[in-house]
């Protein structure tokens, strides 16, 4: 998911860019503003934690661009491009690496583990929101 200050800078498309570079394949994509009750829902696991609440804040200040990807090892390659949570920590070619200064408003969120993908997907997506299609250069992939 591309969070509110990734549209505030017009960085749209250079991420979603990075990410087709790479070779994965893009099933799912919508713009959208999260209600509070989403938002905490979808960060319910860092619930009664210090940050809890300005995650929920900043990903309710504006629109997101909500995302499904699949590639082999789509989950683990995405968190590479992504980078470390922790802008200081984040390597110089990494999405947050080079978008992000701030852990509080940090660019993009990545699903850690297929099945926290799976859960976070179905908070965003109906099924019939996803689309299947052949992928014309996926044998070079």
């Amino acid at each position: 998911m591309l969070k509110p200050g990734v549209l505030h800078r017009r960085l749209v498309g250079e991420v979603i860019g990075r990410l087709e570079k790479k070779g994965l394949k893009l099933v799912g994509l919508k713009m959208m503003k999260i209600s509070t009750e989403l938002a905490e829902n979808h960060y319910g696991e860092h619930k009664g934690k210090p940050f809890y609440q300005d995650l929920v804040d900043y990903i309710t200040s504006g629109p997101v661009i909500a995302m499904v990807w699949e590639g082999d090892d789509c989950v683990t390659l995405i968190r590479r491009l992504t980078g470390s949570t922790s802008p200081a920590e984040a390597a110089p070619g990494t999405i947050r690496g080079d978008f992000c200064m701030h852990t509080q408003h940090n660019v993009i969120h990545a699903s850690d583990s297929a099945e926290s993908a799976e859960r976070e997907i179905s908070l965003f997506f109906k099924p019939e929101e996803l689309f299947e299609w052949e992928d014309a250069n996926a044998h070079w992939f």
